[in-house]
């Protein structure tokens, strides 16, 4: 039996840094196909970065052809107006990969970490260390881009459960 390959973006939503990550999974093998960071010009007022972190968004989807989408929840921090704007730029994050049918996962911060370094409160040099051992093809990826590739990596391990979620929730 031949295993299938399925490509996965990860996303690491910012405002002004936006991490994604591409890999493909073929059974338990993974392989980085292309990873980097998203940044809409800082001066640009909110709804303009929005709209640029969108369509950089649609233009990578479109570019790598992933079959499927991980995108970082937002973890609430004291910063109201912070949490509020993150939570902005986590809806672009969404709304790119589901506007071009993907189905679209999302996994929390400590599951993230728990899954690639091992300890859900891990660091992002630790990460980082990870990621180039897991993706040794990723040299020179940013912390924010080893990130999102994390992400992925979560989804290429944990696919078949979020799948079963979004069915028993009637979502797709």
């Amino acid at each position: 039996m031949v295993a299938h390959t399925i490509r996965i973006v990860g996303i690491d939503p910012g405002l002004r840094r936006t991490g994604w990550g591409v890999i493909d999974c073929t059974g338990n093998r993974l392989a980085f196909v292309a990873c980097g960071v998203i940044e809409p010009p800082a001066g640009n007022e909110l709804a303009a970065r929005l709209a640029d972190l969108h369509a950089a968004l649609a233009r990578l989807i479109a570019e790598f052809a992933p079959d499927e989408a991980a995108v970082e929840e937002t973890f609430v921090n004291s910063n109201a107006s912070a949490t509020l704007k993150l939570g902005q730029a986590r809806g672009i994050a969404l709304l790119a990969p589901a506007q071009a049918g993907l189905r679209v996962a999302e996994y929390a911060p400590n599951a993230i970490k728990k899954s690639v370094v091992g300890a859900g409160h891990a660091d992002k040099r630790q990460i980082e260390s990870m990621i180039r051992v897991l993706l040794p093809k990723a040299v020179g990826a940013s912390a924010d881009a080893a990130d999102a590739l994390a992400i992925a990596i979560t989804h290429a391990h944990h696919r078949g459960a979020a799948a079963l979620r979004l069915a028993a929730t009637g979502t797709s």
